[in-house]
């Protein structure tokens, strides 16, 4: 990420909204900035599968089954909405996969929610770049993630629909089919 051109940018942004960037409270704004793109788009940085290598901590699971899964809910996570760049908040992401020999680390998966959302995104794709990092790290093709969150840019502009959240599902292999695996994301 090139750190002086966001500082050189939001410097102009606040200028162009008629602030003066020189004043007492906006002087080292751009530079915060420029540090907090940084970090909350970290994930611009990887691809998926360098997430999932990143994240592949994996323990062998003896005598698993397709009838068994893992489920992990509630996992919270932010993200920015590529299309006006606002704050999805209050999301959480529940993620189930069927293992395939290897259990993923626990932390490994809130871990890799955590990174896939800090990027640019849209929530439908989010949850397509989970469910194909977990199945990758896993080493498994069954994977159901679910997510529900607020978008500020329906809640804070535009509609104003405080109250509104979005639900989105994504299912890979066995997930599609079987009607039980899917009500265990619920």
């Amino acid at each position: 990420m090139d750190r002086e051109k966001i500082e050189y940018h939001i410097r102009g942004l606040l200028e162009a909204i008629g602030e003066d960037p020189d004043r007492e409270g906006l002087k080292e704004t751009p530079a915060r900035v420029a540090r907090m793109m940084e970090e909350v788009l970290e994930g611009t940085k990887y691809s998926n599968h360098e997430i999932a290598q990143m994240f592949s901590k994996t323990f062998a699971e003896e005598g698993s089954s397709a009838d068994e899964a893992v489920v992990m809910k509630d996992i919270t996570v932010f993200s920015y909405c590529e299309h006006h760049m606002a704050l999805m908040y209050d999301m959480t992401v529940n993620v189930g996969y069927i293992p395939h020999g290897k259990v993923l680390g626990l932390s490994k998966i809130a871990r890799i929610c955590d990174m896939a959302a800090k990027r640019l995104q849209l929530q439908e794709r989010l949850g397509r770049d989970i469910a194909e990092i977990i199945s990758e790290a896993a080493g498994t093709p069954d994977v159901g993630v679910k997510i529900v969150g607020s978008h500020s840019c329906m809640t804070a502009r535009g509609i104003k629909n405080v109250s509104a959240r979005t639900e989105t599902r994504t299912y890979l292999g066995q997930f599609k089919e079987r009607q039980e695996l899917k009500d265990m994301l619920i």
